[in-house]
């Protein structure tokens, strides 16, 4: 884990906000950002395939993608699940 300073402006799913905190888990992760969320105050944190750079005229990044949330894959009865499956943390999954 890593304090970012200064904090970083992203652009997220849940709006803009500045990253605090990257959070690498390794060479087979990706890496997640912990973003306070300008607007609402809330701390959220975000797969690197889910934000994106605020906007930077000088650096010439005029018009940055939005960021979409990243698809969600369900877990099946039987316990199988997708490439992609989202398991609550403190579950027995995780």
């Amino acid at each position: 884990m890593l304090q970012l300073n200064p904090p970083l402006p992203l652009n997220t799913p849940k709006g803009e906000g500045f990253a605090h905190f990257l959070i690498d888990y390794g060479p087979e992760s990706d890496l997640y950002w912990t973003v306070f969320i300008t607007e609402t105050g809330e701390i959220w944190t975000f797969a690197n395939r889910e934000v994106r750079a605020s906007k930077n005229i000088t650096l010439g990044r005029t018009s940055p993608s939005q960021p979409r949330p990243a698809p969600v894959r369900r877990v099946d009865n039987a316990g199988n699940r997708g490439e992609r499956a989202v398991v609550p943390l403190g579950s027995k999954d995780a």
